[in-house]
Protein backbone atom coordinates (compact mmCIF):
# COMPACT_ATOMS: atom_id res chain seq x y z
CA UNK A 1 0.00 0.00 0.00
CA UNK A 2 0.90 3.39 -0.07
CA UNK A 3 2.16 5.31 2.72
CA UNK A 4 1.91 9.07 3.78
CA UNK A 5 4.44 10.44 5.47
CA UNK A 6 2.85 13.45 7.54
CA UNK A 7 5.63 15.92 8.87
CA UNK A 8 4.37 17.95 12.02
CA UNK A 9 6.07 21.76 12.61
CA UNK A 10 5.99 22.71 16.14
CA UNK A 11 6.97 26.15 16.01
CA UNK A 12 8.07 27.52 18.98
CA UNK A 13 7.79 31.28 19.02
CA UNK A 14 11.17 32.87 20.64
CA UNK A 15 8.56 35.09 23.22
CA UNK A 16 7.72 31.96 24.50
CA UNK A 17 11.51 31.00 25.36
CA UNK A 18 11.93 34.57 27.23
CA UNK A 19 9.32 34.04 28.98
CA UNK A 20 10.28 30.41 30.75
CA UNK A 21 14.39 31.90 30.99
CA UNK A 22 13.08 35.30 32.76
CA UNK A 23 10.56 33.03 34.94
CA UNK A 24 14.13 31.17 36.58
CA UNK A 25 14.56 33.99 39.19
CA UNK A 26 17.27 33.36 41.38
CA UNK A 27 17.49 33.41 45.20
CA UNK A 28 18.98 35.12 47.65
CA UNK A 29 19.63 34.14 51.10
CA UNK A 30 21.48 36.47 53.34
CA UNK A 31 23.12 36.12 57.08
CA UNK A 32 25.38 38.84 58.73
CA UNK A 33 28.02 39.02 61.16
CA UNK A 34 30.14 41.22 63.56
CA UNK A 35 33.77 42.58 62.86
CA UNK A 36 35.56 43.56 66.14
CA UNK A 37 38.64 44.51 67.43
CA UNK A 38 40.11 44.99 71.01
CA UNK A 39 42.13 48.77 71.73
CA UNK A 40 44.78 47.98 74.54
CA UNK A 41 45.48 51.09 76.54
CA UNK A 42 48.88 52.01 75.44
CA UNK A 43 51.18 55.30 75.37
CA UNK A 44 54.59 56.29 73.78
CA UNK A 45 56.73 58.64 74.35
CA UNK A 46 59.61 60.09 72.86
CA UNK A 47 61.78 62.98 73.80
CA UNK A 48 64.06 65.50 71.93
CA UNK A 49 67.26 66.80 72.92
CA UNK A 50 67.54 70.21 75.44
CA UNK A 51 70.67 72.13 74.56
CA UNK A 52 71.74 74.73 77.47
CA UNK A 53 73.97 77.07 75.50
CA UNK A 54 76.77 77.97 76.42
CA UNK A 55 78.39 78.81 79.63
CA UNK A 56 80.97 81.05 80.31
CA UNK A 57 81.34 80.95 84.25
CA UNK A 58 79.29 83.76 85.15
CA UNK A 59 76.07 83.61 82.94
CA UNK A 60 72.80 81.68 83.82
CA UNK A 61 71.78 79.26 81.13
CA UNK A 62 68.03 78.28 80.42
CA UNK A 63 66.04 76.67 77.49
CA UNK A 64 63.43 74.43 76.82
CA UNK A 65 62.44 71.17 75.06
CA UNK A 66 59.37 68.69 74.57
CA UNK A 67 59.33 65.49 75.73
CA UNK A 68 56.28 64.36 73.36
CA UNK A 69 53.52 61.28 74.64
CA UNK A 70 50.85 59.62 73.07
CA UNK A 71 48.28 57.63 74.78
CA UNK A 72 45.06 55.91 73.75
CA UNK A 73 42.06 58.21 74.57
CA UNK A 74 41.02 58.60 78.17
CA UNK A 75 44.53 56.80 78.87
CA UNK A 76 45.85 58.41 82.23
CA UNK A 77 49.21 58.87 82.31
CA UNK A 78 52.47 60.41 84.50
CA UNK A 79 56.06 61.07 83.21
CA UNK A 80 58.90 60.91 85.29
CA UNK A 81 62.25 62.25 84.37
CA UNK A 82 65.36 60.24 86.05
CA UNK A 83 67.48 61.73 87.74
CA UNK A 84 70.78 61.24 85.38
CA UNK A 85 74.07 60.58 86.82
CA UNK A 86 73.45 62.68 89.63
CA UNK A 87 72.44 60.79 92.97
CA UNK A 88 69.44 63.19 93.76
CA UNK A 89 67.17 65.27 92.17
CA UNK A 90 67.89 68.58 94.21
CA UNK A 91 71.07 69.27 91.74
CA UNK A 92 71.01 67.20 88.71
CA UNK A 93 74.78 67.16 87.72
CA UNK A 94 76.01 66.85 83.88
CA UNK A 95 79.99 66.08 83.35
CA UNK A 96 82.93 66.66 80.63
CA UNK A 97 84.42 63.72 82.35
CA UNK A 98 85.81 65.36 84.85
CA UNK A 99 84.67 68.22 86.31
CA UNK A 100 80.89 68.44 87.00
CA UNK A 101 77.94 71.30 85.98
CA UNK A 102 75.10 71.75 88.01
CA UNK A 103 71.66 72.39 86.29
CA UNK A 104 68.36 70.99 86.85
CA UNK A 105 65.02 70.97 85.07
CA UNK A 106 61.53 72.02 85.49
CA UNK A 107 57.95 71.30 84.41
CA UNK A 108 57.59 74.82 83.52
CA UNK A 109 60.06 78.10 82.74
CA UNK A 110 58.62 79.84 86.38
CA UNK A 111 61.84 77.45 87.58
CA UNK A 112 58.95 76.43 90.49
CA UNK A 113 58.96 72.48 90.53
CA UNK A 114 61.65 70.60 89.66
CA UNK A 115 60.31 67.67 87.49
CA UNK A 116 61.06 63.99 88.87
CA UNK A 117 59.04 60.85 90.00
CA UNK A 118 57.03 62.29 92.58
CA UNK A 119 59.70 61.87 95.41
CA UNK A 120 60.41 64.05 97.78
CA UNK A 121 60.71 67.71 96.04
CA UNK A 122 59.77 66.49 92.84
CA UNK A 123 56.36 66.33 91.00
CA UNK A 124 55.67 64.40 87.88
CA UNK A 125 53.41 65.55 85.13
CA UNK A 126 50.67 63.72 84.06
CA UNK A 127 47.85 64.09 81.56
CA UNK A 128 45.05 62.05 79.56
CA UNK A 129 45.01 60.92 76.24
CA UNK A 130 43.20 61.58 73.39
CA UNK A 131 44.16 59.19 70.68
CA UNK A 132 47.24 58.68 69.00
CA UNK A 133 47.09 60.92 66.11
CA UNK A 134 47.22 63.64 68.89
CA UNK A 135 50.33 64.30 70.28
CA UNK A 136 50.63 66.21 73.73
CA UNK A 137 53.74 68.03 73.54
CA UNK A 138 54.99 68.54 77.38
CA UNK A 139 57.78 71.14 78.58
CA UNK A 140 60.65 70.46 79.96
CA UNK A 141 62.95 74.16 81.13
CA UNK A 142 66.25 73.45 81.41
CA UNK A 143 67.88 76.09 84.09
CA UNK A 144 71.87 75.83 84.84
CA UNK A 145 72.93 79.09 87.56
CA UNK A 146 76.09 80.63 87.50
CA UNK A 147 75.62 80.77 91.33
CA UNK A 148 75.55 77.20 91.76
CA UNK A 149 78.70 76.87 89.69
CA UNK A 150 81.06 78.27 91.00
CA UNK A 151 83.73 75.89 91.47
CA UNK A 152 87.16 74.84 88.88
CA UNK A 153 84.92 73.95 85.90
CA UNK A 154 87.44 73.31 82.96
CA UNK A 155 85.92 73.84 79.53
CA UNK A 156 84.84 71.30 77.30
CA UNK A 157 81.63 69.73 76.05
CA UNK A 158 79.17 68.70 79.45
CA UNK A 159 76.22 66.17 79.12
CA UNK A 160 73.94 63.91 80.86
CA UNK A 161 71.17 61.31 80.18
CA UNK A 162 67.61 61.95 81.14
CA UNK A 163 65.54 59.19 81.06
CA UNK A 164 61.89 60.08 80.21
CA UNK A 165 59.18 57.28 81.74
CA UNK A 166 55.46 57.47 80.74
CA UNK A 167 53.28 55.79 83.48
CA UNK A 168 49.98 54.47 82.60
Amino acid sequence: GLFMRTTYFAPIAAGVLLAIAGGAQAATKTASFNVTATVAKNCVISANPLALGTFDGTNDLAATSTVVVRCTNGTAYNVDLSKGASPNYAARTMSNGTDQLVYNLYTDTTYTNVWGDGSTGTIRVGGTGTGFAAATNLTVAGRLQASANTGPVGAGNYTDTIVASIVY
